[in-house]
């Protein structure tokens, strides 16, 4: 990805993303690019001060927005099966229709489950943020059978799931939000995955100062 601080007119040749420097479902579409090997221009983002290009292309100016060309996708689930079709190898979703509802279905509890309560802990009141860090142990703590099945989230190959659950995590510490005593599964999943090549690539260096990445 080629970072580019701001922009005064609109570019539509090649690949670009407006992207917030740090937020979850940003860093999920980063996440996505970075898995697919595909180069493009990153707009980093002050949401408080959008830049007049993505007034332009986006009538809700959210984030994360992708643009080729004419084309313009501005929600993540949108923009990650975009990309994973585009842009074929590797695939990201199941071959198999039952695989891909299931999978889907996971995105669907990441986004009203956990990316809520994420946004609360980072910008909610103090007893907001405290009530979210409650239901992030609660979830973390009931996700723990999944990592005893496959390597990856749901899927023996890393998919669509790894690229938004795994930002999640990466913000836990900073949060207050530890992994349970009993999690090894799931501490060795956050252990491979926190090294994978396609999450390195994806940080910006907002997120990377979070927490170090593990030797």
């Amino acid at each position: 990805m080629t970072p580019i601080a701001g922009t005064g007119t609109l570019m539509r040749n090649t690949l670009t993303l407006f992207s917030s420097t740090d937020d979850v479902t940003s860093h999920r579409v980063r996440m996505v690019l970075a898995a697919k090997g595909v180069a493009y221009d990153l707009v980093l983002v002050d949401p408080a001060n959008p830049p007049e290009d993505l007034l332009d292309l986006n009538p809700y100016q959210s984030l994360p927005t992708l643009v080729e060309r004419e084309l313009v996708l501005y929600s993540p689930g949108v923009v990650g099966e975009y990309l994973d079709e585009r842009y074929p190898h590797p695939p990201l979703m199941p071959i198999d229709p039952l695989g891909r509802a299931r999978l889907r279905l996971a995105l669907v509890r990441l986004e009203q489950d956990w990316v809520p309560q994420i946004h609360a802990a980072t910008h909610g009141s103090k007893s907001q943020a405290e009530a979210a860090r409650k239901r992030l142990r609660e979830l973390v703590a009931q996700s723990v059978p999944l990592f005893k099945v496959a390597r990856f989230f749901l899927n023996p190959e890393i998919s669509l799931a790894d690229c938004a659950l795994v930002p999640i995590l990466w913000r836990l510490q900073s949060l207050g939000v530890a992994l349970p005593k009993d999690g090894k599964p799931l501490e060795d999943y956050v252990n491979r995955m926190f090294r994978h090549p396609a999450f390195v690539r994806s940080l910006t260096d907002a997120e990377r100062k979070l927490r170090d990445l593990p030797a």
